[in-house]
């Protein structure tokens, strides 16, 4: 598969130069990045801390005066860059690095041109640029990620609330059991970030979501082989009512046992919510193998339970 090309474009009047390296170092996760592009008005000492890092990791500056004071030209040239750069066709993805919401309509317009935009920004980033993104990183993530010791402010946008995200997985898991599908992780993750393009597990202080889901009551994660599914935690109390009306009726069939259509009918006209995936098995064959004294026997096409005390 062939790797992404990306455009870096940076807002120098909004973002600090201390960021430059995890940023760089987040973007090639996403792709090779073929353009880097900084705008601001260098003849201002303003910019003193970014020209010492433009040689260093090649980016080019782009010259933008100030020809009237409160106006920021920075955001023209930046956008009118962006789109000669999008009709060329040449890039994949676009990353727009500011802390400025001017940029809200610019990354819609990108997006509707079918490119990826991810938006990289501090903490103070207004609520519709981040939106507006297919992602949305928070810069102090990125800081506290590569140094550990770094404090980080938070704010009202810094971490949205757990209850939330968990409320919005549970909604997930619902859908589709509805359909008979399960929840991958990844699906998760990707659900999240088009729910919330700037859900980020590092503003919990976690580096994986599988490890951010730990914290959750109410769903929990469920592996088979390579594969790892997220379903609703089961009530351990009606967990084991289940399991003990399933190996009765077994038990009860004799030495001849029980056919598994059978056992499976009697046990949902009375669990009528029961669901097996919520037990983190895609057959009820296999939830029947994992019950205590219970053995899956085949004759001929025929399963059946048998109890094996």
């Amino acid at each position: 598969m062939q790797e992404q090309c990306y455009a870096l474009l940076i807002d120098a009047d909004n973002v600090s130069a201390k960021y430059i390296k995890p940023i760089l170092t987040e973007l090639s996760k996403y792709g090779i990045i073929t353009y880097k592009r900084i705008y601001g008005d260098w003849t201002s000492t303003q910019h003193s801390s970014w020209k010492d890092e433009l040689l260093t990791n090649s980016i080019t500056p782009i010259q933008q005066f100030s020809y009237t004071q409160g106006k920021n030209s920075t955001d023209s040239a930046m956008i009118i860059d962006a789109m000669d750069i999008l009709y060329t066709n040449d890039v994949d993805g676009f990353c727009i690095v500011s802390s400025d919401s001017d940029f809200t309509r610019l990354v819609s317009r990108l997006r509707e041109s079918g490119k990826m935009v991810i938006g990289m920004g501090e903490n103070k980033t207004p609520e519709p640029f981040r939106k507006a993104c297919d992602k949305f990183t928070i810069l102090e993530n990125l800081m506290s990620e590569q140094n550990p010791g770094t404090s980080k402010s938070e704010t009202t946008h810094d971490r949205r609330s757990k209850e939330k995200i968990e409320d919005a997985i549970i909604k997930m898991i619902i859908e589709n059991q509805d359909i008979n599908k399960p929840t991958g992780l990844g699906e998760v993750g990707s659900r999240l970030v088009s729910l919330y393009p700037d859900f980020d597990v590092r503003s919990y202080g976690y580096n994986m979501l599988s490890k951010f889901l730990e914290e959750f009551t109410r769903i929990q994660m469920v592996k088979h082989g390579n594969i790892v599914s997220v379903t609703l935690r089961e009530d351990q109390d009606l967990k084991e009512n289940i399991d003990s009306y399933v190996v009765q009726i077994v038990k009860k069939s004799g030495r001849s046992g029980v056919e598994l259509s059978t056992l499976g009918n009697k046990m949902y006209e009375k669990y009528k919510d029961f669901k097996i995936r919520d037990y983190g098995y895609s057959q009820f064959n296999q939830y029947v193998k994992s019950l205590k004294h219970v053995k899956v026997e085949q004759e001929g096409t025929i399963l059946k339970a048998v109890y094996k005390g």
